[in-house]
């Protein structure tokens, strides 16, 4: 059955930019209620502006909450916000994320930490507190935003990878765990996008220009992640080249860690 998204309550964290910010438009323009969250309040207040003056939702339609979802208090104030609005949740998107670029012997011990944090702990606290809200949701669906580099790690990226990689683990257990509950998991795993991800990462002592090899639209993504919910899709891998390097690397992993050196010259 192809779930519907006009009408459904749907929480997008990291909406503040990039992808987070384009499914927020795009999930309002097919009528679905949103409540968006980031760190940067101006932000989310000019998307929920946006949104409104669309005329594609009313003001009790869209809301946000600025906060940190590495805080256990903020989480829990962001599903309280949900329980009053809605008294459900439809559709948790876990958008937020954080990289970290560089040379691992090289990093500080704190942004693994910080990163394993940002894009695995506060995801899985987040759904974690909003299951029972779930249970009560229509045609209910976690999204988690992975990456390529959850399937296929590279160097320089290493803390990203680890994090992308423990989210693809535990989104599979979680996702057979959630079948009697009625509640789907779909993971989505984008390649290099057009955002200001790189901008914001909490180190980067490469040097490199990590669009140049081409990155796909956050406009493409979330229409992308959009008909994943629809369907009901396990998982998705965006890109043809995403889908390349993760066939590559099943089939034959020796010339995959060959290939992927490059990446650390």
């Amino acid at each position: 059955m192809k779930r519907k998204i006009a009408d459904h309550c749907v929480l997008v964290t990291g909406a503040s930019s990039g992808i987070g910010r384009e499914l927020a438009r795009q999930l309002a323009a097919r009528s679905a209620r949103l409540l968006v969250t980031a760190r940067r309040q101006a932000e989310l207040e000019s998307l929920v502006q946006e949104i409104r003056q669309s005329g594609g939702q009313s003001p009790a339609d869209v809301d946000f909450m600025a906060g940190d979802l590495t805080d256990a208090t903020f989480r829990a104030r962001l599903l309280q916000r949900v329980q009053e609005r809605w008294g459900r949740l439809d559709a948790l998107i876990n958008n937020a994320g954080v990289g970290a670029m560089g040379r691992f012997q090289d990093a500080h011990p704190d942004t693994l930490r910080q990163v394993m944090e940002v894009n695995f702990f506060a995801p899985v606290e987040l759904v974690r507190l909003a299951l029972p809200l779930l249970q009560r949701g229509q045609q209910p669906i976690i999204v988690n935003m992975s990456s390529v580099l959850g399937h296929r790690a590279v160097p320089l990226k290493s803390e990203y990878c680890a994090s992308k990689f423990a989210l693809h683990g535990w989104s599979d257990a979680l996702r057979a765990e959630l079948v009697p509950l009625g509640i789907d998991l779909t993971l989505v795993s984008p390649s290099t996008t057009d955002s200001d991800f790189f901008a914001h990462a909490l180190q980067d002592s490469t040097g490199k220009d990590w669009k140049a090899g081409g990155a796909a639209s956050v406009e493409r993504v979330a229409a992308a992640t959009i008909r994943a919910m629809q369907r009901g899709s396990h998982e998705v891998i965006l890109t043809l080249g995403g889908k390349s390097l993760v066939l590559f690397d099943r089939l034959a992993p020796t010339l995959a860690n060959h290939a992927v050196r490059r990446w650390a010259q």
